[in-house]
């Protein structure tokens, strides 16, 4: 896929380092072989975010100095370096001052000490995990936000002269905390993106879908997105600014990354578009991307029930193609107005792992699996071929007819995510891992794909049901139930993982 239309905004990260200073006299050099250690934790992360790196913390006035100088940076998390034994006093004022989610390195830089060798003052460059239960305990009774990431350093080569051999940078130890150290980075970015964030809502709600109603003052509240309320006839206004070559352009996108149909041998309802149906469609397409510049959105969720016949009914009929490009550049939009489902599409899109509009669509209990889709749009970025373009008669349980899009997410690991609304008005995450398979699917201008999880289709939906999900979710590639967690967590959400528990 081309260039998103509207990249992510990366995370800001607080960094600092923690110690004790009588340890500073004691020991020559050990307070910069900890600042050391800081700087290459630096480094690893400013792959993934902007890191505002303050430093050692070893009393309360630094710790102070330290919150203000976070703030001034408006940082979206703090990771606090355990780099020795540390005095939960001399640094609780950081995140007291910066009111950010705390996340604790505890990683030490040898896999083993030199046992015969090692000095005390060589001791205390290891003896990170002293303090942890420290911080644990006071970050609980002051009510902070905190996580742990336990492990390796990880150094790719020494920063300091030591008797141990500190290069631990491909260790399972040291591989498994980088990884959740750049999932925590990753979450804060989805976070800050969010909070600066517009959703255009396109027309209304399936009416009668109950599911979907949602309050976008909830949404701003809690996601951090703008809520931007659109009418049809923003989008009316600007088809006719299209040109023909804006036209023949999108139409040359649409053939690089669609296949266009024949009539399917299944459904009569799904014939091989017409040239009638491309042209409009890819108007409606140039229109739309329009729509979404000139509103500066991040993502779009619609739908549009009027007057049969009338101007808008036509131009909703051309909205499936034209809404899977936009979602395949990072514009995720969702259908019939389902305002929660398009931020479960938006977080998945960051994380770079997709989001697909989908819900179930049947189970196949031969196969032991559930067929998740939806009559689009669709995420063409992780499907498994190219994506087939078909004419459908009439949209099943909605208005008009036009060009469709039948397409299935490519074989391998996928994760559910969806978002929903509790009883007393809190957005929750309910989410699923399981593994996409090649089984069959139909051949009506919908996309689908068949899954199946470590439970089957009977279970799954005995435990999913009760969670109380929306009947639609976002489909994603890879398993991503530990990177949504994190995103939960940093937007204090009530997070649900249906069947076994995923790695935190």
């Amino acid at each position: 896929m081309r260039e998103p239309i509207k990249p992510g905004l990366p995370a800001r990260i607080g960094l600092y380092s923690i110690g004790h200073p009588h340890y500073w006299t004691q020991f020559e050099g050990l307070r910069e072989r900890l600042i050391a250690y800081g700087k290459f934790i630096e480094r690893r992360v400013s792959q993934w975010g902007e890191v505002y790196n303050f430093g050692m913390v070893d009393t309360e006035a630094k710790a102070r100095e330290a919150g203000e100088w976070f703030n001034r940076h408006n940082v979206d998390i703090l990771l606090c370096h355990a780099a020795t034994y540390a005095m939960s006093a001399s640094h609780i004022a950081v995140p007291r001052i910066c009111r950010r989610p705390v996340v604790v390195l505890n990683l030490q830089p040898a896999a083993r000490m030199n046992y015969a060798e090692t000095t005390t003052g060589e001791w205390l460059s290891q003896c990170v995990a002293c303090c942890v239960p420290e911080i644990a305990n006071a970050m609980t009774r002051s009510r902070i936000p905190f996580h742990v990431v336990n492990g390796l350093l990880g150094l790719d080569a020494p920063v300091w002269p030591s008797k141990a051999d500190e290069v631990t940078y491909g260790h399972p130890d040291a591989v498994k905390a980088w990884r959740k150290i750049e999932e925590w980075v990753r979450a804060a970015g989805v976070v800050r993106t969010l909070r600066n964030g517009r959703m255009g809502v396109l027309g209304h709600t399936y009416p009668g879908m109950l599911d979907m109603y949602s309050d976008f003052t909830m949404i701003t509240a809690q996601a951090g997105m703008h809520v931007e309320i659109l009418e049809m006839c923003d989008l009316a206004r600007l088809i006719p600014t299209v040109t023909q070559g804006e036209k023949d352009e999108k139409l040359a996108e649409v053939r690089e990354f669609f296949v266009i149909s024949e009539d399917s041998p299944a459904d009569p309802l799904a014939k091989k578009p017409t040239a009638e149906q491309l042209d409009w469609s890819c108007t409606v397409a140039v229109a739309l991307e329009k729509l979404v510049r000139e509103h500066d959105l991040d993502a779009l969720t619609y739908y549009y029930r009027g007057a049969p016949g009338n101007e808008y009914e036509r131009i909703q009929e051309a909205f499936i193609l034209g809404l899977s490009l936009l979602t395949g550049r990072g514009i995720p939009c969702s259908g019939e107005g389902d305002v929660k489902t398009g931020v479960a599409m938006k977080i998945s899109d960051l994380l770079g792992v997709g989001g697909s509009y989908c819900e179930i669509v049947a189970s196949d209990f031969e196969d032991q699996t559930v067929i998740l889709g939806h009559d689009g749009p669709f995420h063409i970025a992780i499907a498994r071929e190219k994506p087939i373009l078909r004419g459908m008669g009439l949209y099943h349980g909605k208005w008009g007819s036009g060009v469709s899009v039948e397409a299935r997410v490519r074989t391998g690991p996928v994760t559910t995510l969806g978002v929903t609304q509790t009883h007393d008005g809190r957005l929750k995450m309910i989410v699923k891992e399981g593994t996409a398979t090649d089984g069959e699917i139909l051949r009506i201008g919908n996309t689908m794909t068949p899954v199946k999880f470590d439970i089957g289709p009977v279970e799954l939906m005995d435990e999913w049901f009760t969670l109380g999900p929306t009947h639609h979710f976002a489909m994603s590639v890879g398993h991503n139930a530990s990177a949504f967690r994190k995103v939960a967590a940093l937007l204090e959400w009530p997070f649900e993982l249906v069947g076994a528990a995923a790695p935190r």
